[in-house]
């Protein structure tokens, strides 16, 4: 993923809600969210080149997703794929802060990353360019390609957008895609310098980002409500029609339930 906004009860309808982008390269073969066939109480999509996800969310609760830091000077290209971080989480039966201890302990061995996992009731974000664990109390959060909270742009025009959507009593997904569709590129004077140059930072300066070769391949929208129903919601896109694809999942938590193997 490259920008995450979670609000945790945050609404009255909702304990948790989950709005985040994924932003890769367009030729990267990559299947949409579905129950995976291997593990079929893992909803996710597939990154098809390294087998990780960058978003996901089991039946029994489990969560996590992940977002690239970005350093270009200090990326190596024999590094395991991040996405392994959210897949590895999700299939674990541990405690998710125990689990995510025993991540802190090899964050070193990946390229730059800032993850948030746990399950729908305790979520916990770990960065390997951050130092500990921190748990995440009730509140909205932001995160792209730094780390969390950092106040770039399209974190903070998100927030605020967010922040209206979340005191209307009747939060639409609709909406909710709405703030990830934002095309609008930053003034020059707010962006950051993250190494890849002016114009780069002008494209990935949107929420919504559009290149020829790179852009945002899909966006997601989760709604776990009280009684741990799930609303799953992804909207993929084709950067050759210009159009979307949605699919949309609903189901209730079975929390304690083991991961299933095909």
């Amino acid at each position: 993923m490259c920008l995450i906004f979670v609000a945790i009860r945050q609404h009255p309808d909702y304990k948790l809600i989950v709005a985040a982008n994924r932003d890769e390269f367009y030729e990267r073969p990559t299947s949409p969210a579905m129950f995976w066939r291997d593990h079929p109480s893992i909803l996710a999509g597939r990154d098809l080149v390294a087998g990780g996800t960058w978003l996901g969310i089991s039946r029994a609760g489990r969560l996590a997703m992940v977002t690239n830091f970005r350093d270009p000077v200090n990326v190596r290209p024999t590094a395991p794929s991040r996405g392994e971080l959210v897949t590895n989480f999700l299939l674990d039966s541990r405690d998710g802060e125990q689990c995510l201890q025993d991540v802190s302990g090899r964050a070193h061995l990946y390229n730059g990353f800032s993850l948030i996992a746990g399950d729908v009731d305790r979520l916990w974000y770990l960065s390997n360019y951050d130092t500990g664990l921190t748990p995440l109390g009730e509140g909205l959060y932001g995160l792209s390609n730094h780390l969390l909270e950092t106040p770039w742009p399209k974190v903070e025009k998100g927030k605020r957008r967010l922040q209206t959507l979340l005191k209307s009593p009747e939060l639409g997904v609709g909406e909710l895609f709405d703030v990830l569709s934002d095309r609008s590129i930053s003034d020059d004077a707010a962006l950051p310098d993250t190494g890849v140059g002016k114009e780069w930072e002008r494209l990935l300066s949107a929420a919504f980002i559009k290149t020829p070769t790179y852009g945002t391949r899909s966006s997601t929208v989760i709604l776990v409500n009280s009684q741990g129903g799930v609303s799953f919601n992804e909207r993929t896109y084709n950067h050759e029609k210009d159009d979307f694809e949605y699919r949309s999942y609903e189901f209730l938590l079975k929390p304690g339930s083991k991961i299933e193997k095909a």
